[in-house]
């Protein structure tokens, strides 16, 4: 018998050999971890950089939000008009909404569905009644209302929020004051 077996018990060897094969284990692991993270150049992995599959967005915060509403709301108090302000972000989710001192009823919705109308397409919903003589299956869409009083805010020509005010004598006014939350936020 070799005199290195004579020295450990069996126990030891065992013990040994096991650890050895936990070593062994862990570094193979380790090698397919690291390679998991890091993956081989291939023709298809090239082709992806080149294209990326995810892409960045800018939003409106909800200070941003509430400074528009409010240069809104304060351009309305200060004709004397009582109305709701909405602000709406990219998806049409509605930020932040203030309703003034003695605002209707139904301008709460009204002022909501105008941002989402506007910040969907891009354009003041002025410019949107306009295009219901061409199709007017358009105020069929749910969730929209083709009346003036909303406007898009944009940052590089890309919407990135709506606001819409309701509740003011006319569709004018209401998108005045709505221009004046935009103009808040520098867009």
């Amino acid at each position: 018998m070799n005199p290195v077996h004579k020295k450990f018990s069996r126990r030891a060897r065992v013990a040994t050999g096991g650890a050895v094969l936990a070593v062994v284990a862990l570094a193979g692991f380790g090698a397919v971890s690291a390679n998991a993270s890091s993956p081989a150049t291939t023709p298809s992995a090239a082709t992806s950089a080149a294209a990326p599959a995810t892409t960045t967005s800018t939003h409106l915060t909800i200070d941003a939000a509430t400074e528009a509403a409010r240069a809104a709301l304060d351009a309305a108090e200060k004709e004397n008009q009582r109305v709701t302000v909405a602000v709406v972000d990219r998806n049409g989710n509605t930020v932040v909404t203030l309703r003034g001192d003695g605002a209707g009823p139904q301008s709460y919705e009204s002022a909501e569905r105008k941002a989402f109308t506007a910040v969907s397409w891009n354009a003041p919903t002025s410019q949107l009644t306009e295009r219901l003589q061409q199709t007017p299956n358009l105020k069929d869409i749910p969730g929209t209302l083709f009346l003036a009083g909303g406007v898009p805010v944009t940052a590089g020509n890309a919407p990135i929020a709506g606001i819409g005010v309701a509740g003011a004598p006319s569709g004018a006014l209401d998108e005045k004051f709505a221009q004046a939350g935009a103009l808040a936020l520098g867009r």
